[in-house]
């Protein structure tokens, strides 16, 4: 994954530039958090910043994320977006359950694709930073988390 400039995207976080949201997330290393560009949280020193292109990403990197921004409900956008139809296509079969319950996993995903498994890890690795797993499970944590967050408790 090749990321713009860490200071360009440091410009995208200073002015909260709602262009980028979705795009990229802004994992702080003093906090362990990461958040969306739009989020309104004091802005952080550029040396404690690492860019991320997704939320998986940033999970996988070991950050949580931000209770101010969500950015577990980012828009569902890519800088990759019609370039890589097969990581799309992988997208919509996770978010579809594709790896929650198949014991073949990454392989089966791949099959259904008509690629590779050894390809189709290549491509999320390239176009997302983590791996089919990574973001499956990171889709999993995020939905749980945001339904604590939304459910009201009524004991």
């Amino acid at each position: 994954m090749e990321l713009l400039d860490r200071r360009t995207y440091y410009r995208v976080f200073q002015t909260h530039d709602a262009r980028f949201d979705g795009r990229v997330f802004v994992g702080v290393t003093s906090t362990g958090i990461y958040c969306r560009p739009i989020c309104p949280a004091r802005m952080p020193r550029f040396e404690n910043c690492r860019f991320f292109a997704s939320a998986a990403a940033a999970q996988e990197a070991g950050f949580r994320p931000c209770l101010r921004c969500r950015p577990e409900i980012a828009p569902d956008l890519a800088f990759w977006r019609g370039t890589a139809n097969t990581v799309s296509r992988a997208l919509a079969l996770i978010a579809e359950g594709a790896l929650d319950e198949d014991a073949a996993g990454v392989e089966a995903l791949a099959e259904r694709l008509g690629v590779g498994g050894r390809q189709l890890r290549r491509l999320f690795r390239q176009h997302l930073g983590a791996s089919p797993i990574a973001v499956a499970q990171t889709r999993r944590v995020l939905f749980a988390k945001q339904l604590l967050h939304d459910t009201a408790c009524r004991w």
